[in-house]
């Protein structure tokens, strides 16, 4: 059993897909950032890339993604020109450095554009990088996915999908605006596997509205019997004040802090009693994953896709709102879809805010990294060590996490506190607590 200590959750913490996070990145940092930052990259190394499709077919209700429904033909036509005309500018700037290796599609949902859009973008990028047998991944909406979308996938040589889920419970479903009957899933699954997509992904939630143990028993049931690879159980963060379409949601209807709790051990205990392997507290992998043996390792590493294998210090990020990460700067597009078209139809690069990081913040980043990823990190030397170490000594006294010499260790039932305990390591986080999400 894991220990249940709410004071300790109590504080809003980020994911920390980045250090620092977004909610720190600087409006003065611009397109010159880029230009700079995309001029260290070496000759050969290893670049990710990633391509932000900001429309859906469907809006969900708890989705906080930067996404619009992709209702507007010429709308989406238009984007995608602008994303072209990205990806060469990108090109010009790389002069040919850098090996891609990974190319990943999120959104919004990828496969609300057509499949032959889809095709189109994958040839520009072939032409303007140095593509390395690059791992191809992209994110799929089962609403809406059909064969030709799967032939595309085949075409081009995708070998992950990222499927989104989030519950089976058709009552949930119908609460959180993502109805999409079990027999579709099965449906985009059976075409996904037939296109050769080799590690396939759940997303799942906990926390949902009317959730409880039982119904998330039963979807990880359904889930697993339809054997993806990887599962991820996201806890649903409900921010209305923040994402106005999540006002659609009935909050009264929320599991409290004990139930959110209670589930995500649930699912953390079913999954890893099934053979999955954890990765971090809520994320799993079948042992033969790529992922697991990542996780098995201690080469897990954690980026704007979350955790991952990949060992790229570098991913360019393309599209409205995407995030460009370099050893030295963080830099985002413009979220608004207008502003990121002037921006690059007039020649420039779409940042529009970002952070130069210092050293410090390089050393602090690696150290939450490696306490989210590996469990253990040495924080006794980080900038501020006083105050962090007073910071995590209520973990310590709580069982949760130990030192051994200058590093910390989260205990095996210390993992569900992983984020509130890297938030310790965190300068920034006497501010904006209310931007995050709770910490399970």
């Amino acid at each position: 059993m894991w220990p249940y200590f709410p004071d300790l959750l109590a504080t809003p913490v980020p994911r920390y897909t980045s250090f620092p996070t977004a909610a720190e990145f600087d409006g003065a940092i611009g397109p010159a950032a880029m230009e700079e930052a995309l001029a260290s990259v070496g000759v050969d190394q290893p670049v990710s890339v990633y391509l932000h499709i900001p429309y859906c077919a469907e809006l969900c209700w708890y989705c906080g993604c930067n996404t619009g429904a992709a209702n507007r033909t010429h709308r989406v036509q238009a984007y995608l020109q602008r994303l072209i005309e990205e990806i060469g500018q990108v090109a010009v700037a790389l002069g040919g450095r850098g090996r891609v290796r990974r190319i990943a599609w999120g959104g919004g949902s990828p496969n609300a554009l057509d499949p032959g859009d889809f095709d189109t973008v994958m040839a520009h990028l072939a032409r303007a990088f140095r593509l390395d047998d690059p791992v191809v991944s992209v994110e799929v909406d089962p609403r809406g996915f059909a064969k030709p979308w799967a032939d595309a996938l085949r075409r081009n040589r995708v070998t992950r999908v990222s499927l989104g889920v989030q519950t089976f419970a058709p009552e949930i479903q119908a609460a959180i605006g993502r109805v999409q009957p079990h027999v579709m899933i099965e449906a985009t699954v059976a075409l996904l596997r037939a296109a050769g997509v080799t590690s396939l992904n759940f997303d799942l939630m906990y926390g949902l509205p009317g959730q409880n143990v039982r119904t998330l028993a039963a979807t990880l049931d359904t889930a697993t019997a339809m054997a993806p690879e990887r599962l991820a159980v996201f806890g649903y963060a409900h921010v209305p004040h923040l994402i106005a379409r999540q006002r659609r949601i009935d909050a009264s209807a929320l599991p409290d802090a004990v139930a959110r709790f209670a589930q995500a051990e649930f699912a953390y205990q079913r999954l890893t009693r099934d053979g999955f392997a954890p990765v971090g507290f809520d994320h799993f992998a079948v042992p033969q994953d790529a992922l697991a043996v990542a996780a098995a390792s201690g080469t897990l590493r954690r980026n704007f896709q979350g955790f991952t294998e990949d060992q790229a210090d570098v991913l360019i990020g393309l599209g409205a709102s995407a995030i460009s990460q370099f050893p030295a700067w963080l830099l985002q597009n413009e979220k608004n879809a207008g502003r990121y078209h002037l921006r690059i139809a007039n020649g420039q690069f779409a940042v529009e805010r970002g952070w130069a990081r210092s050293a410090a913040d390089q050393a602090i980043g690696r150290a939450i990294e490696q306490l989210l990823c590996q469990g253990r990190a040495t924080v006794a030397l980080l900038p501020g060590r006083g105050v962090v170490a007073e910071r995590l000594a209520r973990f310590v006294a709580a069982g949760l996490a130990r030192w051994e010499g200058e590093a910390l260790v989260i205990d095996r039932h210390g993992l569900p506190y992983a984020r509130a305990i890297a938030a310790a390591l965190d300068p920034y986080r006497a501010t904006t607590p209310t931007r995050f999400s709770s910490a399970i």
